[in-house]
């Protein structure tokens, strides 16, 4: 089973904590008649960015659900979580509330990534108002999704600063 990125916008789908509840419920019991989980959907706080984590054989299953959900699909990629383990992902248990995208260089490799981030990451404690929780990097290694919990933009800047890692966006997160 792979992991999918699905990047929509729920704002003219959903308009309220509540809408968006019901539909990821609908979604996820769609998914899983058709042998797919939905891992997670976290969303800025106006609807108007979304990202599905979707565990599935392929990405069509996947995009066919929200498409047949009234949902829109910009953008699917396979990707590979980093920095969690997949079933503590599951369990729903931690929280994050900023996004930050980086569209990584066309000459960093997998492995390349890889390893700045395990070299890197060490320098997160340099910010201990924020905490990394996890990392989604494309598998054609177009770019990665940062989820951090942090008290402010500020303070995920810095923690970036800190690993000396890029921001391309930062998209604060509605949360639960």
């Amino acid at each position: 089973m792979a992991l999918y990125l699905i990047e929509s916008s729920l704002k003219e789908v959903v308009s309220a904590k509540e809408e968006l509840n019901e539909k990821v419920s609908t979604l996820q019991s769609a998914l899983n008649e058709k042998n797919a989980s939905l891992i997670e959907v976290q969303v800025s706080k106006d609807f108007a960015r979304s990202f599905f984590i979707v565990e599935g054989e392929n990405q069509d299953v996947a995009t066919e659900v929200l498409k047949a959900a009234g949902i829109p699909v910009e953008l699917v990629k396979e990707v590979r979580l980093v920095g969690k383990d997949l079933n503590d992902v599951k369990k729903k248990d931690d929280v994050v509330n900023y996004l930050v995208e980086w569209n990584i260089p066309a000459d960093i490799t997998m492995d390349q990534y890889l390893a700045r981030k395990k070299k890197n990451s060490v320098h997160y404690q340099e910010v201990p108002e924020v905490a990394f929780s996890r990392t989604y990097v494309c598998e054609d290694m177009s770019k990665c999704l940062c989820f951090y919990d942090a008290p402010d933009e500020a303070a995920v800047k810095r923690a970036r600063e800190a690993v000396n890692t890029p921001i391309d966006s930062i998209t604060e997160l509605a949360g639960e």
